[in-house]
């Protein structure tokens, strides 16, 4: 056993099927399925959308919706495995090829009108729908027709932009050619997929670009001197998909610089933009050295976007994968636990008159002062049929595919398992044997995590637990022996035999959080107080009858009560008391505020004078002593 703070670099992906989760992931996850993912009148509606030039009139962005759900779909039929939506993606996909015109061209733009507001961007998304469908396509025939047509896609671009012909960047009149950028992705995993030498170089010209017209953001990354927020361009999702196709582009070509790049890149936001609940941007969708803002009373309205939160958690996989760093596992967790599980629109609670049912599945900016949720549509479009759909509502299954995907990674010396949910995971061994993990937890409602292995042969491999950054004090036993754990990755190395048992306990007491502790200039803004217990942002809403977010508060000991005490579900529920009499409530981030018509709050003002540290701990919490 031993303790490192980086695993093996280039983690992989297991093959599909690998996890089979229950509770509040799992149940958010079959929500998605069911009412989103499994809806052939909404695949039907974003296909029709290339059938005529229905962004010509407004420069829109249609053109992303069935991009954004093909891959989101496809990530989590690699978990589902469901049958049902296999058929139906694979139904899409088959719609989506008959709108290719005879040169290969599939745009919701006219040729007249090509090559400007949004269309690059949506070309970017059919192709990733394409090509995420095609790595779980089962028929050969089906693969050969996907191929052809993402190359006949991919040289129209080329044929019009690279050395001597058009500049890329200005194939947009947004954000600096930023958007048109990120066309990097895709053409580098075509080039993964085809091995022809035209797609890389036309990648490095991308990259060669650097991203944006007024600097190259590839390099400012490299240099490691600015935080995202300080580069002249700051729209948020744009440019971490920028730096998800330079990690592509790094792996491809094995420049060591690029993916040092995303590295610093990755690290600058997670330290400088990513708030207490895991997502980035208090102006509303823009890097803005969010880490301090989000308690600053000045930024109000939309925040926190919902594509960010589903970008950012894909960057984090990305670079997870590639460094083994476990800092990105704790990200990953923080945005799953908040940002993301509270954007399901779980009541089907209508936000739109024009939206398909009347509701979307995702709700696109979370508040993190007081404010309701579902205060606008991020990307609202009006398509064809005058129903509307928005950008955060199509990429929103993208972070649940890309959380299950990412939550155990196999290693070249055995398996590392990053995320804790309750079910079980099947993963090959190095020596070829099934190891088949059975996780029982209700983390992080709960501090216990029970592991209990089994393979078909006893076998020596190392088996890689993720301890929580925040978690200062964690205990581990291996068939009840303690061993010593810290943060970082637990490296449990043995011959492990069948039925094996491997128990973690992460101490989850309330952590009072002051503003002021937010790093360089907090001391300017009015102090704020927020709590968290272990990933968990505890909120206050209105939804608890007499809670008033009004005004200055002066919290005092709090302890954990029934969740049955609250007026809806909730995963947890505390409550503080006041120090001038009186009480307030808090529960997860993700459950309150889901009736869309109650404010909520993560970030309080108070006084300013120092919280307590620690709290009670509720009575039933369970310790293995």
């Amino acid at each position: 056993m031993n303790m490192n703070s980086r695993l093996t670099a280039d983690l992989s992906i297991p093959a599909p099927g690998s996890w089979s989760y229950s509770g509040p992931f799992d149940r958010a996850v079959r929500f998605i399925q069911r009412h989103q993912l499994l809806d052939a009148s909404l695949w039907a509606r974003f296909a029709r959308q290339f059938t005529r030039p229905s962004d010509d009139q407004d420069l829109g962005w249609r053109c992303e919706y069935w991009g954004k759900l093909m891959r989101g779909g496809a990530m989590v039929w690699c978990y589902t495995q469901s049958p049902e939506l296999y058929r139906q993606l694979e139904s899409a996909a088959r719609e989506m090829l008959q709108n290719a015109e005879a040169d290969g061209r599939i745009s919701t733009y006219s040729r007249e009108a090509e090559f400007q507001g949004w269309d690059v961007w949506g070309r970017k998304y059919v192709l990733l729908g394409m090509e995420y469908f095609y790595n779980i396509c089962a028929d050969e025939g089906l693969k050969a027709e996907l191929l052809d047509s993402l190359r006949a896609q991919a040289d129209y671009i080329l044929a019009h932009f690279g050395p001597g012909k058009a500049d890329l960047r200005e194939a947009s009149c947004h954000w600096e050619g930023l958007n048109s950028s990120s066309l990097l992705e895709p053409i580098v995993r075509l080039y993964n997929m085809t091995g022809e030498g035209k797609y890389l170089d036309f990648a490095g010209y991308i990259v060669g670009l650097g991203g944006i017209q007024p600097a190259n953001i590839f390099e400012l990354a490299l240099e490691d001197e600015l935080d995202p927020w300080q580069y002249p361009v700051t729209k948020a999702y744009e440019m971490m998909s920028c730096f998800e196709g330079l990690l592509e582009y790094s792996r491809a070509t094995g420049e060591e610089k690029w993916s040092r790049a995303v590295v610093n890149f990755a690290h600058r936001v997670l330290n400088s933009d990513i708030t207490i609940i895991g997502s980035a941007g208090c102006t509303h969708e823009l890097f803005d050295h969010s880490r301090l803002r989000q308690a600053d009373p000045e930024f109000t309205g939309i925040m926190q976007e919902t594509c960010v939160t589903v970008t950012w958690m894909k960057l984090c996989g990305q670079v997870l994968r590639f460094t083994g760093d476990p800092v990105f596992g704790d990200a990953m967790e923080r945005s799953l636990h908040n940002a993301l599980l509270g954007a399901v629109n779980t009541g089907k609670v209508p936000r739109d008159l024009l939206s398909p049912g009347g509701w979307l599945p995702f709700d696109s900016y979370s508040p993190l002062r007081a404010g309701c949720r579902g205060q606008a549509v991020g990307g609202r479009m009006v398509m064809t049929d005058n129903t509307i759909y928005g950008c955060c509502a199509a990429i929103g299954a993208a972070g649940f595919g890309a959380a299950a995907l990412h939550s155990a990674l196999l290693t070249p010396t055995g398996a590392a398992v990053s995320l804790y949910l309750h079910g079980t995971l099947s993963l090959p061994t190095p020596g070829g044997n099934r190891l088949e993990i059975r996780m029982d937890t209700k983390y992080p409602v709960d501090e216990n995590i029970n592991l209990e292995l089994s393979v078909d042969m006893s076998e020596k491999f190392e088996l890689d637990l993720r301890i929580p950054g925040w978690c200062k004090v964690p205990k581990v036993w291996v068939n009840d022996e303690s061993v010593h754990a810290d943060t970082g990755w637990l490296r449990l190395e043995r011959l492990w035999k069948d039925g094996d048992r491997v128990s973690l306990q992460f101490p989850m007491p309330v952590e009072f959080i002051s503003s002021m502790e937010l790093g360089e200039g907090s001391e300017e803004l009015p102090p704020h107080v927020a709590l968290m217990r272990g990933p968990i942002a505890l909120t206050v809403s209105e939804e608890f009858p007499g809670d008033d977010l009004s005004g200055t508060v002066e919290l005092g000991s709090i302890r954990q009560t029934p969740v049955s005490e609250a007026p809806f579900e909730a995963r947890m529920v505390f409550e503080a008391e006041l120090k001038n009499g009186g009480r307030m409530r808090f529960a997860d981030y993700a459950s309150v505020g889901k009736g869309y018509d109650k404010n909520i709050a993560v970030w309080l003002p108070c006084s300013g004078e120092k919280e307590p540290s620690t709290t009670e701990r509720a009575e039933h919490s369970l310790r293995k002593e």
